[in-house]
């Protein structure tokens, strides 16, 4: 059996998906569907059950047995809100929920694969799994970056695999239910479809107008190293999950309109709450995810995105 926390969201159903493409049906998804979006992400899948978020975590807060033995959990569950101000909610959603769920693992030696995410560098310009490099700027990245120092103080003490996750910019199928923190791809395709026009910010940060540049990384890419790290338990740690390769946002816009063949360019004020807390540039490290042995290949924007687009398309 597999657990797959925010199994009804953007990375969590991806990864059921690929989890179906290798055999495995025997998947127990949990996640709050309160947001009755989330179920369309599951259509095509298959699993065991579905498991109300709160009725889970008292299980776990219980200690409750499972009635399976469980061969992984895969913690893809959060709130993923990058704008949410509300400290309290963001700690216990995405830091006490997820210690809890981490001393059942280890206690049942489970092996565990959490999600992390990039945003705990803030606006530095290395990004490696490394202490000094780690500066949050919101709420959500400092529960991510509380969360991968627990781990680490206690990774000496587990006797089974826990394995932190750090994501880049993330695009790609089964993310309709984000809304604003959705991709820029997913955005830039419905503003192409309804206007024409493709809105990206003028510059900032000493970027020029659309120059920013992130890692963005093709979800299937993310699913690959989450299924690549339940294949090799003795791999423990935190690793960064991007291509390694920062590109700009006008190269999205352009991939994107490229493939309409249509389709101009706008720039717009970025918004003043999001001047101080944006990232202008981020590119992942990935000497220590090579390291452990990681050598698949990861798309490029003009291959993802491409991808991507072909994806909508054959969904509207």
């Amino acid at each position: 059996m597999i657990v797959v926390t925010g199994g009804a969201g953007f990375i969590g159903s991806n990864l059921v998906r690929a989890l179906n493409e290798r055999g495995r049906e025997d998947i127990i998804v949990v996640d709050d569907v309160t947001d009755g979006r989330k179920l369309i992400n599951l259509v095509d899948c298959e699993i065991y059950d579905l498991v109300d978020l709160q009725v889970f975590a008292g299980w776990i807060a219980e200690g409750r047995e499972l009635g399976e033995d469980i061969d992984v959990v895969f913690h893809q569950g959060a709130n993923s809100n990058t704008m949410e101000w509300d400290g309290r909610e963001i700690m216990r959603s995405n830091y006490d929920y997820s210690k809890s769920l981490l001393t059942y693992c280890t206690g049942q030696k489970i092996p565990f694969i959490y999600a992390s995410s990039a945003a705990v560098y803030g606006n530095g310009s290395v990004f490696r799994e490394d202490r000094q490099h780690e500066r949050p700027l919101t709420p959500y990245a400092y529960s991510k970056l509380l969360f991968d120092q627990l781990v680490r103080r206690l990774q000496p003490s587990f006797r089974r695999q826990v394995a932190g996750v750090r994501y880049f910019n993330v695009y790609g199928p089964r993310e309709a239910h984000k809304d604003e923190m959705a991709s820029v791809a997913f955005k830039l395709y419905h503003q192409l479809l309804d206007t024409g026009v493709v809105n990206l910010f003028e510059g900032s940060g000493g970027y020029d107008d659309g120059e920013q540049l992130r890692d963005f990384v093709w979800v299937g890419d993310c699913t690959a190293v989450n299924l690549w790290l339940m294949d090799h338990p003795a791999v423990t740690g935190i690793f960064n999950v991007g291509t390694g390769h920062a590109q700009s946002f006008n190269n999205v816009a352009g991939t994107v309109t490229s493939y309409f063949g249509r389709g101009v360019i706008d720039y717009v004020p970025m918004p003043e709450r999001l001047v101080a807390h944006y990232q202008s540039y981020t590119q992942a490290d990935l000497s220590l995810l090579r390291k452990v042995g990681y050598s698949q290949p990861f798309l490029s924007v003009e291959e993802g995105v491409t991808q991507y687009m072909k994806w909508l398309q054959a969904g509207d």
